[in-house]
């Protein structure tokens, strides 16, 4: 599901042609997706509170199933945009659902590693996106791309009838139906998010959206402060240190989202790479992400969370400082070896950010606190694309690795301000 999030960029080009559409309306099946794994995301604590864990994971895998399916057999764009969103539903539930689960049942000590195994696949998947699809483009058609998705989901549904289960009690409460469609400015502000890059001053319309958005939000945040059994916990961000876990997660996230959007442009668009080689030339940043993963989650758990994280964000720095430098040799070598330097940063910050802002929580509290994370996370990841987008304009590549490497030395002195403690909070915080 999280190669599902990375993989269509590549293969833009192959779907303006086959359904003779411009690249901003092919765009959508990576926004919408984007959109909609967003605004569903809230919704996790509460589905984990009144459905066993495993039949809500089974159906999430079904919906992303069928999705897929009217994707491949899609006559028309609006179709195939049905079963998009479909499939960013399922990954929108999922997301926050399998790390609050994997959270809850480890224990604090442990906690590096395990979160490891998570960053891991959620990492290594982002970054591997890109290469599924250029490799199936050269060999196949579109559709292979969903059809691989497919096949593998398939093995792991059956292998989840067998081996998945409920740890957790459900605890059942109401559904806000008023929180939810307040919930619905989280779309509005992405989708102006997204349009900045090719709106005017006078696009009336879109400025409407965000002044709707923007009330909604604050209507949702009230809401969620001030009712008894809130659809979403906003009173975490209060507690010290997971503030700055969801700061830090979403930084780091948004330097792993632009590297796997940017580089292959840039390999395509400098270098003159084909996009089956751009998607190739991500591989080695990829492998050491996967690599790096559980060794940064086995040093966090030995020497602290903190030392690790600051590794990360300097090696964000001194990646996004070599691809700063080095652009003008339009060398591949030179390029993948920043890349994997910046994708090395995310090992050493995501997941031990995630991880260090969780143990700060009760356990009661963790699904919320994956919630905001993986929300914040999502909008911030929609922002980086857009910064990036804008920045770029036509072929700025400076530009957008000086915005990052800015971006991200403002970010390592939040990494000072972190407290490295597993001892986790209780609710007189609140």
């Amino acid at each position: 599901m999280s190669i599902s999030q990375s993989s269509l960029s590549t293969a833009y080009p192959t779907f303006m042609k086959y359904f003779n559409l411009p690249a901003s309306t092919i765009a959508w099946l990576t926004t919408g997706f984007m959109l909609i794994m967003s605004v569903v995301m809230p919704l996790s604590p509460w589905l984990m509170n009144n459905f066993k864990f495993k039949p809500l994971y089974l159906s999430l895998l079904i919906n992303f199933v069928i999705g897929t399916l009217i994707i491949i057999f899609a006559p028309n764009f609006l179709i195939m945009m049905v079963g998009r969103l479909m499939e960013g539903f399922s990954v929108g539930v999922l997301f926050p659902s399998y790390q609050s689960i994997i959270l809850e049942i480890t224990p604090t000590a442990n906690r590096g590693t395990v979160m490891g195994t998570v960053g891991l696949v959620m990492g290594s998947a982002l970054a591997v996106g890109p290469i599924v699809s250029g490799v199936l483009l050269e060999i196949l058609n579109w559709q292979a791309i969903f059809g691989f998705f497919l096949l593998v989901l398939a093995v792991v549904f059956f292998m989840a009838l067998k081996t998945v289960v409920s740890p957790l009690k459900i605890h059942s409460t109401s559904f806000d139906f008023i929180s939810v469609f307040m919930s619905l400015g989280i779309i509005g502000l992405l989708y102006f998010i997204n349009e900045i890059s090719h709106m005017t001053p006078t696009n009336y319309f879109n400025w409407g959206i965000l002044v709707v958005s923007l009330i909604l939000l604050v209507m949702f945040v009230r809401r969620q402060l001030h009712m008894k059994a809130p659809l979403l916990r906003l009173d975490i961000l209060a507690i010290p240190n997971f503030d700055l876990g969801v700061a830090l997660t979403s930084l780091s996230y948004m330097s792993l989202i632009t590297v796997t959007i940017v580089m292959p442009l840039y390999y395509q668009q400098v270098i003159g790479l084909t996009p089956l080689w751009s998607g190739l030339a991500l591989v080695p940043a990829a492998a050491f992400l996967s690599w790096l993963n559980r060794r940064s989650g086995r040093l966090a758990d030995r020497i602290g969370f903190k030392p690790v994280i600051l590794i990360g964000f300097g090696l964000f720095i001194i990646g996004w400082g070599a691809l700063l430098i080095c652009a003008g040799l339009k060398n591949v070598w030179v390029a993948v070896v920043c890349s994997m330097i910046i994708e090395a940063g995310n090992a050493f910050a995501m997941m031990p950010a995630t991880t260090l802002g969780a143990n700060s929580l009760t356990n009661n509290l963790i699904p919320h606190g994956s919630s905001v994370i993986a929300t914040v996370r999502q909008i911030m990841g929609s922002t980086a694309i857009v910064l990036a987008t804008v920045v770029l304009g036509e072929k700025n590549f400076n530009g957008v690795f000086l915005t990052f490497l800015i971006l991200e030395m403002i970010a390592i002195l939040l990494v000072f301000k972190i407290k490295d403690t597993t001892k986790r909070g209780t609710e007189s915080h609140l």
